[in-house]
């Protein structure tokens, strides 16, 4: 692994986008890397406050509605041609969404902390609170603060790193596409390939959870409504 390919996939919730944004291009990374920013057909406004931001603070600004015209969510395009970029580069790959804040030391020590690791597939930072409580989805994490182990259940790509190897043992061509998400799918393969995942909760990232789709905070406030969409429109197929 010889760098970083960071990508930050985008539908809503500018605000907390650019706070996701600045703190990465804020990170102490001693490593080379690249940083793309997926706009997966947000409003008009928020594409114009993400082109202003990317000649502000210098990333590349990928707006999806230029290469399709497919229906946001577009996570299983933007995993593709992600790959595809990583395993040419010799680079891990490292997914921060958009309602994640990273600490400046988070990426590095992760790249870190996979690069020391014989056989990992996935290193993922651990999800906190804004009060530093581990959240949503790792809360079966809970009672292992402060450690690095291997996860037998999924990583979330709140914030993970995947590494060249296992790119390159798992093409995303073969996903499935009539589904949304990817990181059950993924974390499983690599599993079945004969890879670890580990989850690391000594580096908290801070989880706005389902900022990014606020559609999804029915999931905590009018559940009986968020599963009857779910089921009925064939949203957040994992």
């Amino acid at each position: 692994m010889k760098c970083l390919h960071i990508i930050t996939p985008v539908k809503d919730s500018i605000d907390f986008t650019l706070e996701t944004i600045r703190a990465i291009v804020n990170s102490d990374i001693r490593v080379p890397f690249t940083y793309t920013v997926y706009n997966d057909f947000s409003t008009e406004e928020n594409t114009r406050r993400l082109e202003e931001a990317s000649k502000e603070l210098n990333f590349r600004l990928v707006n999806l509605s230029d290469i399709t015209t497919h229906p946001s969510p577009n996570y299983l395009l933007v995993l593709q041609r992600s790959q595809q970029e990583a395993i040419a580069a010799d680079a891990g790959l490292l997914i921060v969404e958009s309602d994640v804040v990273v600490k400046p030391n988070t990426l590095q020590d992760l790249y870190d902390g996979a690069a020391e690791r014989e056989g990992c597939a996935i290193a993922a930072a651990v999800t906190v609170d804004e009060n530093g409580v581990i959240n949503y989805p790792y809360l079966h994490a809970k009672g292992n603060e402060g450690k690095v182990y291997a996860e037998k259940k999924h990583c979330s790509f709140c914030c993970s790193l995947l590494t060249p190897e296992f790119l390159r043992a798992f093409d995303f061509r073969q996903l499935d596409p009539s589904k949304n998400w990817y990181d059950v799918t993924i974390s499983h393969e690599a599993l079945k390939q004969g890879f670890r995942n580990y989850l690391f909760t000594t580096l908290p990232v801070w989880h706005r959870p389902h900022g990014s789709r606020p559609w999804k905070q029915l999931k905590y406030k009018n559940p009986l409504k968020y599963y009857w969409l779910k089921y009925t429109k064939g949203l957040d197929k994992i």
